[in-house]
């Protein structure tokens, strides 16, 4: 699954960004920002128009990412034995 079909205040953990191309500078820079294996990550909002941006938090940061973006954010379940 992706952060892009994360439904609404569900927590799941972050299993991996993936690179769209050689060296992608989104997928890099979403690493910096946190978006990192382990971390917790929960959808907040969506924007009114086609659910752009998405409120997205990390640990205890917020962050507005278009859809693009977040696609590239792979998660695993939060639950029990995860």
């Amino acid at each position: 699954m992706t952060l892009t079909e994360l439904a609404r205040r569900t927590p799941a953990i972050v299993d991996a960004v993936e690179d769209r191309t050689p060296n992608d500078p989104i997928a890099r820079r979403l690493r910096e920002l946190g978006f990192v294996a382990g971390e917790e990550v929960v959808v907040v909002a969506a924007g009114p128009l086609g659910a752009e941006p998405l409120l997205v938090q990390v640990g205890f940061t917020r962050f507005a990412l278009r859809r693009v973006e977040a696609a590239r954010v792979r998660l695993r379940s939060n639950g029990a034995g995860a």
